[in-house]
Formats: structure tokens, sequence, C-alpha cells
């Protein structure tokens, strides 16, 4: 296993995911639940985000060759599109999702775009196609980083009360900080891949 390529999923899946910051969110979204309720709608979140990211991991090159897209174009276009989600972060501009009746909440917005957005969709493609055989490596740092994301989502009352409003700022901005280290680190790689090979 590529441990490297582990810890890399893991950081950036972990930090896309963004689950304190969309704790307010998620408890906006359940409103009104009891606490099974609210707990079987992050259950059905997590599993349909780790569903849709495996699925990109393992079939995003088919994609990419189908419409003969370089993985240096992607790591650049990648890396602009997580920069762009970062300078958000950090802004504190994301938009809310807007809340409509009788849509299942745990799909749309919960799952997608909130914690399997284009930004985790493209990282783990990138990823992906970094070693020779880093399959296992990726589809285990998204399950670890699903894993500590859901426990984090369970456990969003009590987070929410510790953190107060103040707190998950702070907590997102550190995030989007570091998403646009990694933002610019793939970028470069990519620029690097296009005009320097």
């Amino acid at each position: 296993m590529d441990i490297p390529i582990l810890i890399q999923t893991f950081i950036a899946v972990f930090v896309l995911a963004d689950a304190v910051g969309n704790i307010p969110i998620v408890l906006v979204l359940t409103k009104g639940m009891m606490p099974s309720q609210r707990n079987k709608v992050i259950d059905k979140a997590i599993i349909i985000a780790i569903a849709v990211l495996l699925l990109f991991a393992f079939a995003g090159q088919i994609i990419l060759n189908y419409l003969e897209i370089s993985i240096g174009s992607l790591r650049v276009a990648g890396g602009i599109l997580l920069l762009l989600i970062a300078l958000q972060m950090l802004r504190g501009e994301l938009d809310q999702p807007i809340i409509e009746e009788g849509r299942d909440v745990a799909i749309t917005p919960l799952a997608l775009p909130l914690l399997a957005g284009p930004g985790t969709l493209t990282t783990v493609m990138l990823l992906m196609s970094k070693s020779q055989s880093p399959h296992i490596a990726v589809a285990v740092g998204i399950l670890g980083a699903m894993f500590i994301t859901w426990l984090i989502l369970r456990l969003a009352n009590l987070i929410d009360q510790w953190i107060g409003a103040e707190g998950g700022v702070i907590v997102t901005q550190l995030l989007g900080f570091l998403l646009a280290a990694l933002a610019v680190e793939i970028g470069s790689t990519g620029i690097r891949e296009l005009f320097l090979s």
C-alpha cells in the first residue's frame, strides 16, 4: 500500500468534506428531527458520498481517456478549482444550501455537493493517477476520511454547543488555508508536467 498516497487522500477528502464547518448546515437541514432520524440522514449521506467518491476514483481514468484529457491539464484545472473553493472558505463566502420541502436532504445538499463536491471528485481522480498501484491506498484514504467525517457529524449537536459559531469559523479558516496550499501543490505539478516535461 502506498502510504503517502493514503495520507494525501485522507487529508484532501477530510478537508474538502469540511465536517466541522458543515455542522451548522447539518443542524439546519435536520431541524425538528429526533436524534435517531438525524443519525439516519447522516448515515445515508456518508454512504452516498463514499459511493460517489469511489466511483470517480476508479472510473475517472476511463473518463479522461475517452475525453482525451491529459493528467497535467486535469491537475492544473483541479488546482484552480480547489484554490477557488479554498478562497471561498477563507472569505466565508460558501453559499448556504437551498432547502426545499419534499427533498431528501441526505442526497442533496448533504452528500452532494457538501461532502462529495466537484473539488473532492477531482482530487480523488488526480490522486489515483499519482502512482502505479494507488487503488487500495486511495480507497482506504476515502473510507478513513469519511469515517472521521461521520463521527464528527454524528456528534453535531455536542460539537456545535462546544465550539460555538466563532469556533466553527476559525476551523473553516484553518481548513481553507490547508486546502489552498494543497491546491497550489497540485496546480504547480500540472504546470511542470505540461510545460517542463
